[in-house]
């Protein structure tokens, strides 16, 4: 009798303080009734087939995170938290996760102020289950990243003919730039961080940090926290003593870059999808990424009701 593979995990990175925004950004109210952002990438991943949710919470906002997850998510939603106690990245963040998700599942991981949405998590949820011997980034189109004029930090991807990840590029002042044309708008992408192309295809495959991992990527994240020379221990102890926590970090996509580029571990399958993400960076964000959703309720992309009308009484 051959045993079912378990439902892969969604790992949410909800640890980052949001200074830029100014508050709380995975518990911003950005629902059709009011529901937060991390119940809406949920609520999509649980639809899409991902089965256990884990967030990694910071020590000082993950109780007011963690509360609303106890008080807010149905019971059937299996969860589990985990904590970054000092801020070392995206991958010291994935691993203080590593006991909560387990050493034989695989799992994606996704920002807390993203909603990806369902379809996105399905492609990402279904190459889990079925390809064993890839890793995968979902692939969304620059323009569909992009909710207002102010800038951004995108992943630009480049793309092998076989559907492979070649590299990634973090590019930074991402901005959308209107021209004067009449009929139909004219939008271009303009990346102002002195890296060169500056201007960028509208359908250049973007990372928004929704990875697809198999189990076979822990040593992979080890080594790189390794190499680092940073030691939690060594930094909280620091902190103890009175000092700034270091401004080095080691971050996902650079981690995966450098596996890929020097041919290490499993490659890394780039998902594309046509949906968009809709992401909170600014507090301007709010009204845009609140009329998006609910335009997407009215169109039929989402539902109305998260968890069913009970979510509302």
């Amino acid at each position: 009798m051959t045993t079912a593979a378990p439902a892969p995990t969604l790992l949410v990175l909800a640890a980052g303080l949001a200074r830029r925004y100014g508050g709380l950004k995975p518990l911003a109210p950005v629902g059709p009734h009011g529901e937060a952002v991390i119940d809406l990438v949920a609520s999509d991943a649980r639809a899409a087939g991902f089965g256990r949710i884990a967030l990694v919470l910071h020590p000082e906002t993950g109780p007011a995170v963690r509360y609303h997850v106890e008080r807010c998510w149905p019971d059937t939603v299996p969860v589990s938290f985990a904590v970054q106690r000092v801020p070392l990245g995206t991958t010291h963040a994935v691993l203080a996760a590593r006991e909560a998700i387990g050493d034989d599942v695989p799992f994606a991981v996704a920002n807390a102020d993203d909603v990806y949405g369902e379809d996105a998590l399905s492609v990402l949820a279904r190459h889990l289950a079925t390809e064993r011997g890839e890793h995968a980034l979902v692939g969304f189109d620059l323009a569909a990243t992009v909710v207002t004029d102010a800038p951004v930090t995108r992943g630009v991807c480049a793309v092998g003919d076989d559907g492979l990840l070649v590299s990634i590029a973090e590019r930074r002042q991402v901005s959308r730039r209107h021209g004067a044309g009449s009929g139909a708008p004219d939008v271009r992408f303009r990346a102002d961080d002195g890296a060169l192309p500056a201007d960028l295809d509208a359908g250049v495959p973007v990372s928004v940090n929704l990875w697809g991992f198999q189990p076979d990527i822990w040593p992979v994240f080890t080594a790189a926290m390794d190499a680092s020379g940073l030691d939690e221990e060594e930094v909280l102890a620091a902190a103890a003593a009175g000092a700034d926590p270091p401004k080095a970090e080691v971050l996902l996509p650079e981690v995966v870059g450098e596996m890929v580029a020097e041919r290490r571990g499993l490659p890394v399958r780039v998902l594309r999808t046509g949906g968009a993400c809709i992401g909170v960076t600014h507090s301007d964000d709010l009204p845009v990424v609140r009329d998006l959703l609910a335009r997407q309720v009215a169109t039929g992309v989402r539902p109305e009701w998260l968890w069913g009308p009970a979510w509302g009484t």
